[in-house]
């Protein structure tokens, strides 16, 4: 944070001021000379001479932190914060570095707030204590300059720290909560916005087990977007979709979304949804029992291309599924092992996905005559899956604990 002298100094340079020209008529050079290096200090008078030579208030020169400084800050926070989730290392404890010197003094303004917003956030995830009241005055802040985008933003992200606890109920609870919060406050709702609450109220809503709902606003999301030629999160909108039809086995829901999924690859160049929908279709051939095409089809995506480490392990439950049904017991293990659930994976759908792989290396073993291993794998596919919502992953799960218990004390 820099001195009364230095904040002249860098104004004047950034506004390409000579000391001559900043001091004008009023002022020597010697001693504005002076008075940026603080070995003078400017009456009020002649401080309000200088904040208009320069264009600014006299506030912002008495202010401990200008607000260019400010803006310069939140740059780096900003394109900290911003890097690929694939990406990061310790870009946060970065942010914490870069920003804890000013939060005593971030009081006003968006460059405060966004400041204090992200902090917050940072600190949540190095586990650090404080971080809520930090997100507490960014959205006090963030409300009083009608930001609501910001607003409803630092709402979404109450809820996900019960979400990534797995208090599911709590999370939606919250979510639900600062929702009607930001829309009683606020006649109007920006589109995208709206969207932003949609897709994750029906997120939680599919996490609780309350499918009807998840079902009824996740539609009227997708029907909202498409009137409103809103792109903003459609394709999040269709995979959600999709993953719900095919658990849900309504095939022609399925195929519809699956489609939309492709469409929308191909128009944006979207990686994800272009994976998504490989993954579904291999999901579908294996649960077909059409193992080989299902096996070729992975591999060649594999070849193809180098998988990101979002999609990567689900491919790899693939092809040991694959393998498995294919009777190559050995490599489907293989392939098994190296599936490793990510840290920030938290949703039910996903991490029953997860799951069953212990199901599956159950199977494995069974077949290979590992007893032990074969209800290790079954008891512990169980273990994780018992708590969350029905889905036929949980079924399968089940059904295979029970046949390996049966098969085992024979």
């Amino acid at each position: 944070m820099n001195t009364l002298g230095e904040r002249i100094r860098t104004i004047r340079k950034q506004k390409k001021l000579t000391l001559e020209q900043l001091a004008g008529e009023k002022l020597t050079k010697g001693m504005l000379s002076l008075i940026e290096n603080n070995k003078a200090n400017p009456s009020m008078e002649s401080l309000a001479y200088i904040a208009g030579q320069l264009g600014v208030e006299m506030t912002e020169l008495l202010e401990e932190i200008s607000v260019q400084e400010l803006r310069d800050v939140l740059e780096q926070a900003e394109k900290l914060f911003n890097v690929d989730i694939e990406k990061k290392a310790d870009e946060d404890e970065q942010i914490i570095a870069l920003v804890t010197p000013y939060v005593e003094k971030l009081t006003q303004g968006y460059e405060a707030a966004r400041l204090l917003d992200i902090y917050s956030k940072c600190l949540f995830r190095n586990k650090q204590t404080g971080w809520k009241e930090y997100s507490d005055r960014a959205a006090n802040m963030y409300e009083k300059m009608n930001i609501i985008s910001k607003r409803a933003n630092i709402g979404l992200f109450r809820a996900s720290v019960k979400y990534t606890e797995h208090q599911y109920g709590q999370a939606l609870d919250i979510l639900l909560r600062e929702r009607a919060e930001v829309e009683s406050n606020h006649a109007f709702i920006d589109p995208i916005t709206r969207v932003d609450f949609d897709y994750h109220e029906a997120t939680l809503h599919f996490a609780v087990g309350d499918s009807i709902s998840a079902i009824r606003v996740m539609e009227e999301a997708i029907e909202y977007s498409k009137k409103h030629r809103i792109f903003y999160r459609i394709d999040d909108l269709y995979r959600l979709a999709a993953f719900e039809a095919m658990m849900s086995k309504n095939e022609q829901k399925l195929f519809f979304y699956q489609e939309k999924l492709k469409q929308y690859g191909q128009f944006a160049d979207d990686t994800h949804s272009l994976l998504f929908y490989d993954l579904m279709n291999i999901e579908l051939l294996n649960l077909e029992g059409k193992f080989g095409q299902a096996l070729e089809k992975i591999e060649g995506i594999l070849t193809r291309r180098s998988l990101d480490k979002i999609y990567r392990p689900y491919f790899f439950i693939g092809k040991g599924i694959a393998l498995y049904g294919l009777s190559q017991f050995e490599q489907s293990l293989h392939w098994l092992d190296q599936v490793k659930i990510p840290s920030y994976m938290h949703h039910p759908f996903d991490l029953s996905v997860f799951y069953v792989t212990d199901s599956y290396k159950a199977l494995c073993h069974l077949k290979l005559g590992n007893h032990v291993e074969a209800l290790t794998f079954a008891k512990l596919a169980v273990k994780n899956i018992d708590p969350l919502p029905h889905t036929p992953y949980k079924d399968f799960i089940y059904e295979i604990n029970e046949r390996i218990q049966k098969e085992c004390s024979l």
